[in-house]
Formats: structure tokens, C-alpha cells, sequence
């Protein structure tokens, strides 16, 4: 049978989502990794898990959601505190259920949600995160949200985003279509920007992130972010956000699919 989690995990230690070979055999520390020991440890069987979201290194989650099959029947109630019972405290399982065997996060889903978190006007000291660091970017610069919000919305619907990602992407194709995207405030100096989707290239979201920070800054007018991404020179973009102001929120599935493939948005 297919189980289904929700899981949530703080990505600064980890080296990202995937399981990885290091070239001169050093043990990387991974999401995937981690939570297929746990898994194991209570299944007491082979598992391999399939994730939505290759997350990278240092960027975190709310609602990554992730599959393995097994033949034992365990109640999903059980199984939640029993993972989080072998997980390290960087690590939580939130949800577990049983769905569809041809159920596949990967395939199956529609579109997800990341949110961005930055610290603004950090050249006062005192606005730097501090207890929160982990999980906000910052910059010196004040920023302006309104202005960061008008550019926003040129990026959404389907565009050719090749300018915005890595070089060596590896992708068939960079055309991508985004649903949502949305500069607030979310306290004092504190941005918060929402972006929605139906898939993402390599780094897309922080470079985004990158191009809407130099908007607030005033290095760039919202009204060149239409040429800016038709452009597809990665020059003309702004830099590379830092991973930890990176978060998957959510993943949502269609669901028409079979009894039991559809999730909330936000499912936490």
C-alpha cells in the first residue's frame, strides 16, 4: 500500500532534499536521508521515498509531501508519532495517510507554493534577525513593497524564465507558469513574497526574489520586469537570494484524479 506525509523540516543543516554521493565518500546530511531511516526503523522493511519538491540545501518546509509503499497496514495516526519518534528535532512528520497506488507527488502535482522571507533596512543592526535568522534573508537596503508589488505581478502567467535560473538547468524546457506572486508586509522591515505555480526551475524563486529586491531598492523600474524576463539573460536578472529565506508551503494536486490524490493547499 501508498502512504502519503506531510512533512515539515528546518533546511539549514541539511544538504538539501535529495540523497546524495559525495565525491570522496563524505557522509551529506539530507532531508531524504534522515526521514528514510526513521521511515525504515517503523516499517521495519526496504522503503524508498519520493518527494515533491527537490528542496536545496538550506532552504526549508511547511508542506513538502512525500510517498512510499509498504506492505504492512499500520494506522496513520500511529505512524506519525512513531517517524517523528526516530527523527531528529530539525525533522517533523504533520500528517500521514493512505492514497491511491498510482499516486505520485511528483507527477501528479499542479502547482506549489513558496514564500520568501527577507529582513529590509538592515543597515541599522538592530533590524537584523536575530532569534529568527534561520529563516529570514536580509539586506541594508530599505525597500519600497509598493513598488516591489507592481513588479510582482509581470511575472505572472506562462513565460519563458531561461533568465532565470541556473545555466546548466537541465531542464527540456524553462517555460513556466506562475499563478501567483505577492510582495507584503508582514511586520516592521520584515517582506514576506508569496509565489505559487504550476513547477519551477533551478533557483527561480530566489532569483525572483533577487530581481523584485532590486525593484525595492530602486536599482530597477517595475516597468522593466516585462523585458527583463523576455530578455532569458540571466545578466539582466537579479542575483540569487540566500537559501534561508526559502520555504516550501504547500503542494496541491488536481483533484479529479482518484479517491484520495487531492490535498488542501495549505494541509498545516
Amino acid at each position: 500500500m501508498r502512504y502519503r506525509m506531510i512533512v515539515a523540516y528546518d533546511g539549514t543543516e541539511f544538504h538539501g532534499w535529495q540523497k546524495q554521493v559525495h565525491p570522496e565518500h563524505r557522509y551529506l546530511r539530507t532531508i531524504q536521508d534522515v526521514l528514510e531511516k526513521a521511515v525504515v526503523k517503523v516499517m521495519r522493511q526496504p522503503i524508498v521515498l519520493t518527494g515533491a519538491s527537490r528542496t536545496d540545501s538550506g532552504v526549508h518546509a511547511q508542506g513538502q509531501v512525500v510517498t512510499f509503499d509498504a506492505t504492512n497496514c499500520i494506522n496513520p495516526d500511529k505512524l506519525v508519532l512513531g517517524f517523528n519518534s526516530w527523527l531528529p528535532n530539525d525533522v517533523q512528520v504533520r500528517h500521514v495517510d493512505v492514497v491511491h497506488d498510482k499516486f505520485n507527488p511528483i507527477n501528479h502535482c499542479t502547482s506549489k507554493g513558496y514564500k520568501y522571507k527577507l529582513a529590509h533596512g538592515c543597515s541599522n543592526p538592530l533590524r537584523k534577525p536575530l532569534f529568527d535568522r534561520r529563516f529570514f534573508a536580509f539586506t541594508a537596503y530599505a525597500l519600497n513593497i509598493e513598488k516591489m508589488q507592481e513588479a510582482a505581478e509581470h511575472f505572472l502567467g506562462e513565460h519563458d524564465f531561461a533568465g532565470f535560473t541556473k545555466l546548466n538547468h537541465g531542464r527540456k524546457t524553462t517555460v513556466r507558469r506562475i499563478d501567483q506572486c505577492e510582495v507584503y508586509a508582514t511586520d516592521d522591515w520584515r517582506i514576506s513574497i508569496d509565489v505559487a505555480g504550476a513547477g519551477f526551475l533551478w533557483n527561480m524563486v530566489r532569483i525572483i526574489a533577487g530581481t523584485l529586491l532590486e525593484v525595492g531598492r530602486g536599482y530597477t523600474n517595475p516597468e522593466s520586469v516585462p523585458e527583463i524576463i523576455a530578455s532569458c539573460d540571466r545578466r539582466r536578472a537579479g542575483k540569487t537570494m540566500a537559501a534561508q529565506g526559502l520555504s516550501l508551503e504547500w503542494v496541491a494536486f488536481d483533484d479529479q484524479l482518484p479517491n484520495k490524490l487531492a490535498i488542501s493547499k495549505k494541509p498545516c
